[in-house]
């Protein structure tokens, strides 16, 4: 007999793996599902309770921590960065990584590039 947690374990990998496969299309609870061959709620239901997120929020930081990279290592604008992740308008970029990262891009931005600078001053 399978044991469950370990058949939990295994199905949050497989959404964690698809999530990250598609993480710059537009979140589909039901696609994803259907991907995985699950009811949408068990899905989210058992998700949550092995990361303690739920799927869109997973999502979310999955795309944040792109943007986090590009917004580092680039000169793209915040809504290119935004755009090349995945969100549709800025303003929604802006939005979900202020609630994801505590601050807005521009902030993360100018706060990556204070402490590069400060690094390459020692």
């Amino acid at each position: 007999m399978k044991d469950p947690q370990s058949s939990s374990v295994t199905l949050c990998e497989a959404a964690q793996a698809y999530m990250d496969a598609h993480s710059a299309e537009k979140f589909s609870l039901d696609r994803m599902s259907k991907a995985l061959f699950v009811n949408g709620s068990y899905l989210v239901r058992i998700f949550k309770r092995q990361t303690g997120m739920t799927p869109l929020s997973y999502h979310h930081q999955a795309r944040c921590e792109k943007a986090k990279s590009l917004l580092a290592q680039s000169d793209l604008s915040i809504s290119q960065v935004g755009e090349s992740v995945g969100f549709v308008s800025s303003s929604h970029f802006s939005h979900i990584f202020r609630k994801t990262e505590g601050c807005t891009p521009s902030e993360y931005r100018s706060a990556v590039q204070a402490e590069n600078t400060e690094s390459t001053r020692e």
